[in-house]
């Protein structure tokens, strides 16, 4: 178990040496000068000068490589141009809206998803089965900021539920601010658990037939037993795999939400940053999320070992 998880750790270093490296390119590809694009045109020539030497931008290609690497090294993730602050510090204090989005998100999607896709394996060809998964095609085809701005509409502007957009204010509460993230999580936890409802309910089909599962029923178990111990067990690995990338998509799918809510999250502080050609925040921004898809398949790795111990060899 020790030798999969270096091989799987040293797999997501390299990984992440990668897209350092496309993000570091991604800048000086840039049409024109760099710095020129950030600042605009009515920049004067002192002006970019200076924001060259900020940047780094001033030194070899090798140079500003290995600036960048060693920076990102000791957590230096540049510095925003436009906010005054660093690009560390300017995420970490957006983090907590986007963070609990996520979690709330993944667990709506999740307690949706596992439960509809387990009952619609068990009863295939039902008209359970059949109503469940037509409304997964469609929430898998619904856009996430329609369904948003409908949900505002409804739960906010006409019934008065739920606060329409933003956070809540510097001396807001915990509680108050998650009920700002409901109507926002809902959005992103339909959209996504028809993804993991036809998984599980595919996962499910896979093993409920299989020779084991009659050997359990034959002993006399219980149903639910059957199902939920040895069916479910045996289908995990598909599942978590599924809700692991699901977990990953709503930290980027959060972008799209947090704008249409007011949310001032990460994502709403990469739609600003994009707009204002702030790059190092772009950057920064990239590097964060590209590094938590790597940590959440590094975690789901990990448990594919404690769920199914053949995987081990």
């Amino acid at each position: 178990m020790i030798r999969a998880a270096l091989n799987r750790l040293i797999g997501m270093l390299t990984v992440m040496l990668l897209v350092v490296t496309i993000v570091f390119v991604i800048v000086r590809v840039t049409p024109g000068d760099p710095a020129a694009v950030m600042l605009g045109p009515e920049a004067t020539a002192q002006d970019i000068e200076d924001l060259r030497a900020r940047l780094g931008l001033d030194g070899s290609l090798i140079e500003q490589f290995g600036s960048y690497v060693a920076g990102i090294a000791q957590g230096d993730l540049g510095q925003s141009i436009f906010l005054g602050q660093s690009v560390g510090t300017a995420l970490w204090q957006r983090a907590e809206p986007t963070f609990f989005l996520t979690v709330f998100s993944l667990l709506i999607a999740m307690v949706i998803a596992l439960p509809v896709g387990i009952a619609s394996a068990y009863w295939r060809g039902s008209l359970f089965d059949q109503t469940m998964t037509t409304l997964a095609m469609l929430a898998a085809s619904v856009p996430s900021f329609w369904l948003g701005l409908l949900l505002i509409q409804s739960f906010a502007v006409s019934f008065g539920w739920f606060p329409a957009s933003g956070y809540g204010g510097p001396g807001t509460t915990l509680l108050e601010r998650l009920h700002h993230l409901v109507l926002p999580a809902v959005t992103l936890g339909v959209v996504s658990s028809a993804l993991i409802m036809r998984f599980t309910r595919a996962s499910m089909l896979d093993v409920l037939n299989d020779d084991y599962v009659r050997t359990a029923r034959s002993k006399g178990m219980t149903e639910w037993r059957v199902v939920l111990k040895h069916a479910l067990k045996n289908a995990l690995i598909p599942i978590l795999t599924v809700i692991g990338l699901t977990a990953a998509l709503l930290i980027s799918g959060a972008i799209v939400t947090e704008t249409v809510f007011g949310l001032p999250g990460v994502g709403n502080l990469i739609v600003s940053a994009v707009l204002r050609r702030d790059y190092p925040v772009i950057q920064g921004a990239l590097l964060i999320v590209a590094g938590l898809y790597v940590l959440v398949n590094f975690l789901i790795d990990m448990l594919y070992l404690l769920v199914d111990p053949r995987v081990r060899y």
